[in-house]
C-alpha cells in the first residue's frame, strides 16, 4: 500500500503551480508562468497532474494550498479551489504562507524575501539570531539589525536584500507547489480549521466610481 497522495498548488504570484506526493516522492508538477488566467487554467491543469500521475481525485488524501502574501486575486483563486475541493472530497485542505514555503528544506539562518508592488517585500525569518516576523517592509529601507553571520535569502527579492544585508543568495530547495505539499504533508490537521488568504496590504484596485446600491426593506 502506498503512502497518501498530496496536492499541493499555489496562484499567489505569476504562476500556476501544482505537485503530486507521495511519501518524500514527487510523483508529478507544474508550474506554468502567467500573469493572468489562473482561474481558467488551475483546474485543468491539476487535472492533468492527477492523470500525469495515473490518479484521480479520490485517491488525495490531503490539499495544501498557498495563502499568500502576494497577488491578491490569486491567493483568492487557490484558496477558493481548495475549500471546495476539500469539502467535496472530504478531506482536509491546509494553507501554506509563500514564506514559509520558500524557505522550507533550508537549515541555516535565512530570511525569505518574496517582491511586492512598489519595491517593497514580504519578509519572515526563519533560526536568525534577532527574529524577523512576517512583514512587508521597502527594500530600500531594511532594517540593518536582521544583518547576522551566515544569513542566506531566498526568494523573489533575495537579490535586493541581500544586497542591502550583507548576506548571500540561494536558490529555494523547493519549487513553491512542491513545498506547499511537502509543509501540508507534515502538518497536524486540526478539524474544522480552512485555509485562508494571507493579506499584508489592501488589493491594489481603486474603488469604484459610481455609489454603492441602495437596499431598500
Amino acid at each position: 500500500m502506498r503512502d497518501p497522495l498530496i496536492l499541493g498548488f499555489d496562484t499567489s504570484a505569476v504562476h500556476c503551480a501544482a505537485a503530486l506526493l507521495c511519501g518524500e516522492q514527487c510523483l508529478a508538477a507544474r508550474q506554468e508562468e502567467m500573469t493572468r488566467g489562473q482561474a481558467e487554467r488551475l483546474m485543468p491543469l491539476l487535472e492533468e497532474l492527477l492523470a500525469e500521475a495515473g490518479a484521480n481525485w479520490r485517491d488525495l488524501a490531503r490539499i495544501g494550498v498557498g495563502t499568500g502574501p502576494g497577488n491578491f486575486t490569486g491567493v483568492r483563486i487557490a484558496v477558493a479551489a481548495a475549500r471546495g475541493l476539500a469539502l467535496s472530497l472530504n478531506i482536509p485542505a491546509i494553507g501554506v504562507s509563500s514564506l514559509e514555503a520558500v524557505a522550507h528544506g533550508s537549515q541555516d539562518p535565512v530570511l525569505a524575501a518574496i517582491a511586492a508592488p512598489r519595491a517593497r517585500g514580504y519578509f519572515q525569518g526563519y533560526r536568525m539570531v534577532h527574529p524577523v516576523e512576517l512583514q512587508l517592509c521597502e527594500l530600500a529601507n531594511l532594517p540593518t539589525e536582521w544583518s547576522e553571520p551566515g544569513l542566506t535569502c531566498i526568494g523573489s527579492a533575495a537579490q535586493d536584500a541581500a544586497a542591502a544585508l550583507g548576506a548571500t543568495v540561494r536558490s529555494a530547495t523547493f519549487a513553491p507547489a512542491e513545498a506547499i505539499a511537502r509543509i501540508a504533508a507534515a502538518q497536524t490537521v486540526v478539524p474544522g480549521l480552512r485555509p485562508a488568504p494571507l493579506y499584508l496590504q489592501p488589493a491594489d484596485a481603486a474603488p469604484p466610481s459610481d455609489p454603492p446600491p441602495v437596499i431598500l426593506d
